[in-house]
């Protein structure tokens, strides 16, 4: 069956640090993307527990054709996951000759751990924990609907609205079909964790974005106005780069780069489907774009989130064995390209606002990075005090560093994240207070907006694509 196959040798790339398993999944052929994702995900969980129980049942001395990543592959299936699908193909009735030998080693290790749930098994690090609570964050895309309308789609899908949260609380309280407004973002709908909406209609047409409510942080703390030019550095996949145009409504221009041709074809693919006509993207290195080049003499606002370690991320131990705890080798060169790129960033001329952000935890890749940057440009740029009510602040490691938010499951519910919000010294005073403050939304906005919006999509002239400067890749699934 296919879906093994490709499974195991995604499993394998991983394993042999060749990238991640988002990554290397989409890059597959291989059509039922999440299936796919689930298969590999779960089996790298439990590797350590696979090895242990193929080694102990002497599978591959008996199988000698059969390739160690596709015997991880089916006897997860077998033994841990939901039973062979489509009949399990021509593996089924080899496996099925080891059956017991399999399940008598599996018992064996538990017998032997003193356990007896096969998630017993598993090491601390490979057990759910608090990330697994972390709520499902939908955003509305505004370029296509409003919050509104989308919460009337649920309701009539037997969804029960809650209204907007009031603390982190009602998040954590959210079970079963229960749904809530996000008490700062007024276009993020909150879902009880692992809801699963990548079958939804409303997602398939590009009117909701799957998104963490950290990862909604630098577009809306950047906060271009429409009409603006808007420099995104690092923009694949491109979900902050389609929440970028959401601000602009479209009306403006987005300069989205990105060094990967593959990862450029599937945002491009995303941003078709979000309807985001004001984007212009190109196959380019961000450090070699040229700031003096006319075609960005307009612009002032940037965003940077360049490659991390991602050790924020809940599942990024599950896709990259390690990925949690980066090698210090690792992040000092992670922090050597950051600092080059947030240093480049700046130079710009007509800067005012730039978000820097990560999705790491490490101090390396965020107050350090700033820090640098900062004493790069003495007297230039500061730090904007931001969110004075989010509860969880940058490490104190510089005077100011407290103005920085990070985020954590722990603390706000979210993926761990890092931002900062730069503006340029000379013209903070004409920035209008609002925009550099970014203060908490009100329950009234989200109204104001979808009239806004409706009076900017009546013409209902379907988006252009977006444009793609340095190269011609084929879309690709996203």
């Amino acid at each position: 069956m296919a879906l093994y196959a490709t499974a195991a040798k995604v499993l394998e790339a991983v394993e042999g640090r060749r990238g991640s398993i988002k990554g290397l999944v989409y890059a597959s052929s291989f059509q039922n993307v999440k299936q796919l994702y689930a298969l590999v995900c779960e089996t790298q969980r439990y590797s350590a527990v696979l090895d242990a129980v193929i080694a102990g049942a002497g599978l591959l001395r008996a199988e000698k054709k059969l390739r160690p990543h596709l015997a991880k592959v089916l006897v997860y299936e077998l033994l841990l996951g939901k039973g062979f699908r489509g009949g399990g193909g021509r593996w089924r009735p080899l496996l099925e000759r080891h059956q017991a030998r399999l399940k008598a080693e599996l018992a064996r290790l538990k017998v032997q751990r003193r356990v007896s749930r096969n998630e017993d098994l598993l090491q601390v690090g490979s057990r759910p924990g608090t990330a697994s609570q972390v709520p499902r964050f939908v955003r509305v895309n505004t370029l296509k609907t409003s919050p509104d309308d989308a919460v009337d789609y649920f309701k009539r899908q037997g969804f029960s609205y809650q209204g907007r949260a009031s603390s982190l609380e009602d998040l954590r309280a959210l079970k079963g079909k229960c749904f809530l407004l996000d008490p700062l973002l007024p276009e993020l709908l909150v879902f009880p964790a692992q809801t699963d909406l990548h079958a939804h209609p409303l997602y398939r047409a590009g009117h909701l974005i799957l998104q963490d409510k950290a990862s909604c942080l630098p577009a809306m703390l950047l906060a271009p106005p429409p009409g603006s030019h808007v420099l995104d550095a690092c923009a694949a996949p491109g979900n902050k780069t389609s929440h970028l145009a959401a601000l602009l409504r479209n009306q403006g221009k987005i300069f989205a780069f990105d060094r990967d041709a593959g990862r450029l074809a599937s945002m491009a693919t995303l941003l078709a489907r979000a309807g985001v006509s004001c984007c212009e993207l190109a196959e380019e290195d961000f450090l070699a774009v040229s700031p003096s080049d006319q075609r960005y003499r307009q612009v002032r606002y940037i965003l940077l989130d360049p490659s991390c370690s991602g050790s924020g991320m809940p599942t990024r131990p599950l896709e990259e064995p390690g990925a949690g705890t980066p090698s210090k080798a690792r992040l000092q060169a992670l922090a050597g390209f950051q600092q080059r790129a947030l240093r480049h960033a700046l130079t710009f001329p007509s800067l005012q606002r730039l978000v820097y952000s990560t999705c790491s935890l490490c101090q390396e890749e965020n107050e350090d990075v700033v820090w640098d940057a900062l004493q790069q440009n003495p007297g230039a740029f500061r730090l904007a005090p931001v969110l004075p009510s989010w509860p969880h602040r940058g490490l104190g490691t510089f005077p100011g560093a407290e103005h920085c938010l990070r985020a954590s499951p722990e603390t706000t519910l979210t993926g761990g994240f890092f931002v900062a919000v730069l503006e340029r010294v000379e013209v903070s005073s004409s920035v209008p207070e609002a925009e550099a403050v970014a203060p908490e939304v009100t329950a009234g906005a989200a109204p104001r907006r979808k009239r806004r919006r409706r009076q900017a999509s009546a013409p209902g002239t379907p988006p252009r694509s977006p444009q793609v400067r340095g190269a011609s890749p084929s879309p690709a699934g996203s």
